[in-house]
């Protein structure tokens, strides 16, 4: 299950659920929230849809 789920940020189905089974739930939302809040989204430049 290594499908890209988000461009941006390279996750796959393997890091969420692995992300999910470590923490009950899943902390990638908050780290790409993170992320784009400090203005280092690079989403425009890898996701082939843009933001």
């Amino acid at each position: 299950m290594n499908e890209l789920v988000c461009h941006c940020f390279g996750y796959t189905v393997r890091d969420i659920e692995q992300d999910l089974a470590a923490h009950g739930r899943s902390t990638l939302i908050e780290r790409i929230k993170a992320t784009l809040k400090a203005g280092e989204s690079q989403c425009a430049v890898k996701n082939p849809t843009g933001c």
